[in-house]
């Protein structure tokens, strides 16, 4: 009888240690599954995260790299005058013009060694910088393909000279602003020459100023030079320092 008993006590113990060891199992084969089950979840998650990402920088951020260019665009296209003593005047178009410093006020062109204006320019060391609007954007690109070596530019495109205060050099009449400069220092660069000018005085068209002296240069319908067209500046869309200005309540 003890035997038996303890046979049966053996027995149920096995059993037991069975059903515990499946269960186990069962569980861990659960588990497993479940971990399975998580991850393509997850990796599927990230995968379209980095597709829609690579989309859209593909949409956007289209770009091909070119060799080394000028492309600085747009640019103001200006009517630079100048004159010998004696001479008839000359007018070359430059889109290579910028400031470069406000105190004392300076600018700078640059202009190839082989034009016949860099020779004037070299020996007088002086010229103005007339700015260009709509009414004048023919004789602009005129000046610009013409050599002054065969043409009177001021006959040609009907501009009259004018008288201002600072240099011998004349003004171009029928432009808003003159700017009358005397050249500092030639800078060779290579393909051009850079004229470091200072600035002696500034001309304004009366037609562009309202009742309380305030010149609206943008009213008079300024041109821009850009990539091998020009354009007429357009519609307004902000002011220097709009992004960090305080609204008005």
């Amino acid at each position: 009888m003890r035997a038996e008993k303890m046979n049966a006590q053996k027995k149920q113990a096995s059993g037991l240690k069975s059903k515990k060891t499946k269960n186990s199992k069962t569980k861990n084969a659960k588990s497993k599954n479940l971990s399975i089950e998580k991850e393509p979840k997850e990796n599927a998650r990230n995968s379209k995260k980095k597709s829609v990402e690579n989309t859209a920088e593909k949409d956007v951020y289209r770009k091909q790299t070119w060799r080394a260019g000028n492309m600085l665009y747009p640019v103001p296209a200006v009517m630079v005058s100048m004159a010998r003593p004696g001479e008839k005047a000359n007018i070359i178009t430059v889109a290579w013009a910028g400031t470069i410093n406000s105190d004392p006020v300076m600018l700078s062109i640059s202009v190839r060694k082989e034009r016949y204006s860099h020779a004037i320019l070299s020996e007088t060391k002086e010229f103005v910088v007339n700015l260009v609007h709509e009414p004048l954007v023919k004789a602009c690109d005129y000046c610009g393909v013409r050599s002054g070596r065969d043409v009177d530019k001021f006959a040609e495109m009907k501009l009259t000279p004018a008288a201002v205060e600072g240099v011998r050099a004349p003004a171009i009449l029928q432009s808003p602003v003159n700017i009358a400069c005397k050249v500092k220092e030639i800078i060779p660069l290579g393909s051009h020459d850079m004229f470091l000018a200072e600035v002696v005085s500034v001309t304004v068209d009366e037609a562009y100023m309202d009742e309380k002296g305030t010149f609206h240069l943008n009213d008079s319908g300024l041109v821009a030079y850009s990539h091998g067209t020009y354009y007429k500046l357009g519609r307004a869309i902000g002011t220097f320092g709009y992004s960090v200005r305080k609204n008005k309540k």
